[in-house]
């Protein structure tokens, strides 16, 4: 008797629109999930999302277990122990959703020629994107490098529709729970053997944070409909505000499909029109403000187009002059002071303290921290992205590679290099009231505005009376503002010199 395996991987970790999922219930034939904790490849996952992963993994198997079946977790090479598992349990069928970083995709291409060799066959699907990266470029057929040609393209694209959560799942054929791969290593583990998590308890801080699941993702999204969509366009830049999705954490694990997010928004614009038949001033604010979140998605769509056809830029500048940028040589402790919050610049200091205590990052700040890092600090973005891949639970390679490189200047559509993010003024502007300094630089709460936004130019009798000792309580900048711009701009007139 035939089975079919259903191979979950990080980026699809639901039921719902699970094209992988929906075509190998179709089959009709004993369904396995499994999971695979693979074995190193480039850019695998950082301690924060494999921390995440426990999480998401335990509400995947509770959903699995509501519709009678179970999810198999595995450890080890998959092309190892997915043909072992065909053999154990008569699998003549694998599913899964497409991967699209470079090794992984790769990684893939390998073990489907492998599989159908012996006979198996495989199927890959999109289950993370609304076009694939392929399918959308210029008339002369190269990749967009520019976001608005290629948003205009996506956005003239019929939406696939979501598919509907399977009501039941055909029953799990047998497997051994002893199940060993060709080395003796066992093949079936629980999930505390996956040892996902870390060993110390830094993560405590995501569950005060955030919920994981499918379930929590469809809350949450139902949850920005009716909170925060009426004012995302006017306050998606204010961290203070919850008026951002906060769904990029169940995106980045697949916990909830873009397709899903895509259609429940086109729906909810629809229905703000049709509830008075015209188009008042509400109505037209309210539509807005769903197509400048699906502007958002796009861009997150451009993030896997720009991956898929420069699969180098995760390491490597997309702009190669900047592979000759004089960056700083010596960077070790003012590095070390940006990534404990101590760079002595607040809203830098109070986004980064964010980070590492919730494991997310509002986006505007995510601009600012990288802008004073690679412009005022002159620190390679490679070491910025490096850091957000280990401490972002929504560490997304292709979103990670395009916002740092767009913050450097040397990415696709980057901003003009002399735009240089002065983080006093973006404090001043998307924090007016301190409300997100003061969460998160409880040493700096007493401090009266404007002085909480620089307070080495606070008084000395004022930072008495607020209890602030500066470099006791709390740093001077590491770096004077004004003098790393120059540096930035003299960077870079170096390397456009060296290019006419």
């Amino acid at each position: 008797m035939s089975a079919t395996l259903l191979w979950f991987r990080h980026h699809d970790l639901r039921l719902d629109d699970n094209p992988a999922l929906n075509a190998a219930c179709a089959r009709a034939t004993p369904l396995l999930p499994i999971y695979i904790d693979e074995s190193p490849m480039a850019w695998q996952p950082g301690a924060a999302a494999r921390s995440w992963r426990h999480r998401s993994l335990a509400a995947l198997n509770t959903a699995l277990n509501a519709l009678g079946s179970t999810l198999l977790l595995c450890r080890g090479d998959a092309a190892v122990i997915l043909p072992r598992l065909c053999t154990l349990t008569g699998a003549d069928a694998i599913h899964w959703n497409r991967r699209y970083e470079p090794a992984q995709r790769q990684h893939d291409m390998a073990i489907k020629q492998q599989l159908q060799a012996l006979g198996i066959a495989v199927e890959s699907h999109n289950g993370a994107l609304l076009v694939e990266p392929w399918q959308l470029c210029k008339a002369d057929a190269t990749p967009y490098r520019v976001f608005t040609p290629f948003w205009k393209r996506l956005a003239a694209q019929p939406l696939t529709p979501p598919l509907n959560r399977p009501t039941q799942l055909p029953p799990p054929p047998p497997c051994p729970s002893t199940a060993t791969d060709s080395e003796g290593n066992a093949i079936a583990l629980t999930l505390e053997a996956l040892a996902l998590r870390p060993r110390s308890d830094w993560d405590r801080g995501f569950d005060e944070c955030w919920q994981a699941g499918e379930s929590a993702a469809q809350q949450q999204l139902q949850r920005f409909i009716d909170q925060g969509l009426m004012r995302y366009r006017q306050q998606r830049d204010l961290p203070a505000a919850a008026a951002t999705s906060h769904l990029s954490i169940h995106l980045a694990h697949g916990e909830i499909g873009v397709r899903r997010i895509a259609a429940t928004i086109r729906a909810q614009q629809q229905a703000f029109v049709a509830e008075s038949g015209r188009a008042d001033g509400s109505q037209r604010f309210s539509a807005n403000a769903g197509e400048s979140y699906l502007r958002q998605l796009a861009w997150r769509e451009f993030g896997y187009h720009l991956l898929y056809h420069f699969p180098d830029t995760p390491d490597h500048p997309l702009d190669q002059r900047f592979c000759h940028y004089p960056w700083a040589q010596q960077y070790a402790a003012t590095l070390r002071a940006w990534q404990r919050g101590e760079s002595g610049i607040p809203i830098v200091d109070a986004a980064m303290r964010a980070l590492w205590q919730s494991g997310w990052m509002h986006n505007r700040l995510r601009m600012v921290v990288a802008s004073l890092l690679t412009k005022q600090l002159q620190i390679p973005w490679q070491q910025g992205a490096a850091w957000f891949w280990q401490t972002l639970i929504d560490a997304d390679l292709a979103n990670n590679t395009l916002g740092w490189q767009w913050v450097a200047g040397c990415g696709a559509d980057a901003a003009p290099y002399f735009r240089i993010f002065n983080p006093l003024l973006q404090s001043a502007k998307f924090d007016p009231e301190g409300v997100f300094l003061r969460r998160w630089l409880p040493e700096l709460r007493a401090l009266p505005l404007p002085h909480l936004h620089q307070p080495w130019q606070a008084p000395a009798a004022l930072l008495r009376q607020a209890g602030v000792v500066l470099d006791r309580d709390y740093p001077r900048p590491i770096v004077d503002l004004a003098a790393g711009r120059a540096a930035a701009l003299a960077g870079y007139q170096q390397i456009t010199a060296a290019n006419r």
